[in-house]
């Protein structure tokens, strides 16, 4: 592995970088950009719905449904966003695992969509059952869930390597 130190549950990214999936991958120069764009279209359905849920907890828009009616129409579109990017993400990060597992970003990515998924699917869902009336519930989902879009962002333009200030 180039650079940086070796931490628990490496080994699984060695499996991935020898992996036949990532030298297909890597093979194609389409391949990678058309997983990116159904990666960021997966973000799109699974973020757009529920921040449409979330905005009706804060009485912005949809004033006509209730939360829950609302979270139930919407939940097919973030079931098929959750299956896009759960199926992308994997092989985009095989494509070079060093590069990913080394940024920061990607990191905080990870921890925030970790946080966001923990958080929708115990916290946000049991306030939208009960009537959805938790803005601060719906003010942290936006929030973990924009914590996630900008780590995604922010991995093209972090450098590779998890030493801090020299170390």
């Amino acid at each position: 592995m180039s650079g940086g130190r070796a931490f628990a549950g490496q080994g699984i990214f060695i499996v991935l970088i020898q992996a036949q999936v990532a030298n297909a991958l890597n093979g194609s120069a389409l391949i990678f950009p058309a997983l990116e764009i159904f990666h960021i279209t997966g973000f799109a359905l699974l973020i757009g719905s529920i921040t449409l849920v979330d905005l009706r907890m804060l009485g912005i828009g949809l004033t006509r449904q209730e939360p829950a009616e609302l979270n139930q129409t919407l939940f097919p579109w973030t079931l098929a966003g959750l299956v896009l990017i759960f199926f992308t993400g994997p092989l985009m990060y095989s494509t070079d695992p060093d590069m990913y597992y080394l940024n920061w970003s990607f990191l905080i990515k990870m921890m925030c969509l970790t946080a966001a998924l923990i958080f929708h699917f115990s916290i946000h869902r049991k306030s939208v059952r009960q009537g959805g009336t938790s803005k601060a519930v719906a003010y942290m989902s936006l929030t973990l869930w924009a914590s996630v879009v900008f780590g995604g962002i922010f991995i093209g333009f972090v450098n590779q390597g998890l030493g801090i200030g020299g170390v």
